[in-house]
């Protein structure tokens, strides 16, 4: 299982029982940071970066993070109705299917819609010119150059139905299409965006004279301490240079990135090959790629010489998020926090097993300013069913 390296920031310093249990806490501070930084490679670049809704959707800091960015990418109807809804400026809407009776709404809400096969640009085409709008239509194309380090992540892995292949785009594929749409990185720096696009270069020069932008979509870790952000200002500002394309980019998780915890308390343990400390919260419920990925999520002040195993509280038996190190073993009521749980984790969620959704709250590191933006009940789960 891959370990998943958090940085406390602020929290270390924050107290885990000022707010509801399980709760997200996402520090506005440290979320500002991140879309200053993404900002300024707006700025230098002529870029333009949205954010991916898709790993950050958490709609109250909506106005901060439009204040930063120029829009929001969405993956379908419902992204698309919060993207115009809560956040000011482009909305970009992709999806690997449509459905036909909501293609009217999404061409309503969309200032880009990007397809992901010729066949459905086709299709939807004379409905979005019949509209009257001015909607930028984009195709996402697959560079078959899969640099992922999990294939289950990788949308270039061989076999992929995201994108079509690049060499089966044509002319006619291109028919009505404003821009070029990829996003095949995860989680990477700059070096396998440079090596993609070198593979991609000559054939995109081709396709440029009929185009007029490029979308390299998301996964860059741009607010990482470690990536190479000058290095991104040069590559898009050549890019430009090259093909006379705009360019554009999608984060989602670098938006957020250390930017929120996950705040869980110890409901009981269990000795059974060790402790077992079962917690409120749930791998399966609130943090599943813990179990899909897999990935060990780093642990607020993990320190010690005792291993505890910490899991859920559902029935899966694999519902365990993993070992961790305790100065002790910790008491039934303790509070604990696993580290960068604002993207994904929190869009992820669900009720199964009847399991409680995590509160959210926001906490400003700055001025110590505590936000209990939502708690969920039962109506919550009721409404799931009927």
């Amino acid at each position: 299982m891959q370990t998943h390296a958090g940085d406390p920031g602020a929290f270390a310093r924050f107290d885990l029982k000022r707010v509801p249990s399980p709760a997200f806490v996402v520090d506005e501070a440290r979320l500002e940071a991140n879309l200053k930084i993404l900002a300024d490679i707006q700025d230098r670049s002529g870029a333009t970066v949205l954010c991916a809704l898709k790993a950050f959707s958490m709609w109250a800091l909506a106005p901060l993070v439009s204040r930063y960015l120029s829009g929001v990418c969405a993956s379908g109807l419902w992204e698309a109705r919060l993207g115009r809804a809560h956040y000011g400026g482009i909305v970009e809407t992709f999806a690997a299917g449509y459905k036909p009776d909501e293609m009217a709404e999404i061409i309503a809400l969309s200032d880009h819609i990007v397809f992901n096969t010729p066949a459905a640009k086709a299709r939807f085409l004379p409905m979005i010119r019949d509209s009257g709008k001015a909607v930028h239509v984009g195709l996402r194309f697959n560079p078959g150059l899969p640099l992922g380090e999990d294939a289950k992540y990788d949308p270039a892995a061989p076999g992929s139905r995201l994108g079509t292949p690049l060499e089966q785009i044509d002319a006619t594929a291109l028919e009505g299409v404003d821009g070029l749409h990829m996003h095949t990185l995860c989680e990477q720096g700059l070096e396998p965006l440079l090596a993609i696009w070198e593979h991609i270069a000559p054939r995109v020069r081709e396709m440029a004279p009929r185009l007029k932008w490029i979308n390299f979509g998301g996964g860059h870790h741009i607010t990482r301490a470690d990536y190479d952000r000058a290095g991104l200002v040069d590559f898009l500002c050549r890019v430009t240079a090259e093909t006379g394309l705009h360019c554009y980019l999608e984060p989602g998780e670098a938006v957020a990135l250390d930017a929120g915890i996950l705040v869980g308390e110890v409901l009981d343990i269990v000795e059974n090959d060790g402790p077992n400390a079962i917690l409120d919260i749930s791998a399966t419920c609130h943090m599943p790629d813990v179990i899909e990925a897999p990935y060990r999520p780093a642990l607020l002040g993990e320190a010690g010489p005792v291993q505890v195993r910490l899991g859920g509280p559902s029935c899966l038996a694999g519902d365990v998020i993993g070992r961790y190190a305790f100065a002790r073993v910790p008491q039934i009521g303790a509070r604990l926090a696993f580290l960068d749980q604002a993207h994904y984790s929190m869009v992820k969620t669900t009720t199964f097993n009847g399991v409680r959704l995590p509160a959210l709250a926001v906490w400003n590191s700055t001025s110590d300013d505590l936000r209990v933006i939502r708690e969920f009940g039962y109506a919550d789960f009721e409404g799931r069913l009927s």
